[in-house]
């Protein structure tokens, strides 16, 4: 199990001071109540941290990154989750940048790092179709060789964020003779370029964060091209493995945890929620549940220390995880009651951190439904535990 000394405690800290001291009130507020930072603020919250030199904690330092340990930079997210910081976005940082620095050539990785890590080029990922979400190896976008470019065409859909982006990495078919996986190869395109259409799809929340992305005949230089032609399925796997790291989010759970408890003590019509015995049932089992995810968490990653990482960690943390979280929403939305049909009409109303959390309510239960879907659905994930686990046991 991960033990933390005097040092991790100081550094603890120190994140949760610098968060304090450079967050402000309205962006903390907006975390607090699911309303999503605009792109200015999170360039700004990234180039804070990048000029701290907190910009990559994952990434090795000869490519900027803080080369941190798994320990320190789960406190790093941990206090961070706490100072009620936003998430930064992970296709830069998480995703492309990883792959670039692995897989990438070295004028890509000069090309395209340091503004990842500085945030002056946003990003994109370009993998789901209409008809091709959790089995991406049916994808139909192609691209074509023309001389010294690749043509794309295809469409692309729950993009996420395209809407601000600069760049794409993006999969495309580039073979069509081998089997489906082997054909498929990684492609960094730009957004502004001549056959891109990005249409936003609004969710039910409220928000406009996914998008449908159309590529009509896209050229883009054979430099862009990621690695090896047939590559971008392993290169895929590669990126997604990342992508679950972290994915608990036991700072957003802890967020959950805290909300239901100021909620219960509040007074409604002569009462409070937590008057209710049932109520205070579920609270409690919430937390106990929240805790035992914790103690998992922590061992998953004491494992990933010692280079030796449980079987299907990552899923089983997913499905748990995303389940406790629409948990906990529902829980929230059953003790405000009737007022919690409410929907923010306008970010002016959250004017307190109370008003933050109960404002937050209705968005975050209808967002928190794709949290079981996306990142590979909860039951895709069963399968890998179940795989897992029996081919571990013969």
């Amino acid at each position: 199990m991960i033990t933390f000394d005097q040092e991790d405690i100081a550094f603890a800290n120190e994140v949760f001071s610098f968060a304090r001291q450079h967050l402000g009130s309205n962006l903390r507020r907006k975390v607090a109540s699911e309303l999503r930072p605009d792109k200015a603020e999170s360039v700004a919250w990234q180039k804070a941290l990048w000029k701290r030199g907190w910009g990559a904690p994952a990434w090795p330092t000869q490519y900027g990154g803080c080369g941190w340990s798994l320990k320190r930079q789960y406190i790093f997210k941990r206090e961070l989750g706490r100072a009620f910081a936003p998430d930064p976005s992970p296709f830069g940082l998480q995703m492309i940048g990883p792959v670039v620095y692995t897989f990438g050539s070295p004028e890509q990785k000069e090309q395209y790092l340091p503004s990842i890590l500085s945030a002056d080029t946003w990003w994109c990922q370009g993998f789901s179709e209409p008809n091709s979400g959790s089995d991406l190896a049916s994808l139909t976008t192609q691209a074509r060789v023309d001389g010294d470019t690749y043509v794309i065409s295809g469409q692309k859909i729950w993009t996420s964020l395209a809407h601000w982006a600069d760049k794409m990495f993006c999969l495309a078919r580039t073979e069509r003779s081998l089997k489906p996986q082997a054909g498929i190869s990684m492609l960094v395109l730009d957004m502004h370029a001549p056959g891109v259409t990005v249409r936003p799809i609004i969710t039910i929340d409220g928000h406009h964060h996914l998008n449908e992305v159309f590529l009509d005949n896209v050229r883009v230089p054979k430099a862009n091209l990621i690695g090896e032609p047939g590559k971008g399925w392993t290169y895929a796997k590669f990126l997604l493995g990342n992508e679950r790291i972290g994915i608990a989010n036991i700072p957003r759970l802890r967020r959950r945890m805290d909300a239901l408890r100021q909620l219960g003590a509040i007074e409604f019509g002569g009462g409070r929620p937590a008057d209710d015995v049932s109520i205070r049932r579920a609270i409690s089992e919430f937390e106990v549940d929240l805790v035992s995810l914790e103690q998992a968490e922590l061992r998953a990653l004491a494992r990933g220390e010692e280079n030796s990482s449980g079987i299907a960690d990552a899923s089983i943390l997913k499905v748990q995880a995303t389940e406790l979280l629409q948990r906990g929403d529902a829980l929230l939305a059953r003790m405000l009651g009737a007022r919690s049909a409410i929907m923010p009409s306008s970010e002016s109303r959250v004017t307190s951190d109370e008003g933050a959390m109960l404002w937050g309510i209705m968005p975050a239960l209808l967002h928190g439904r794709a949290s079981t879907i996306y990142g590979g659905s909860n039951e895709i994930q069963r399968n890998i535990i179940a795989s897992g686990i029996l081919d571990a046991n013969g």
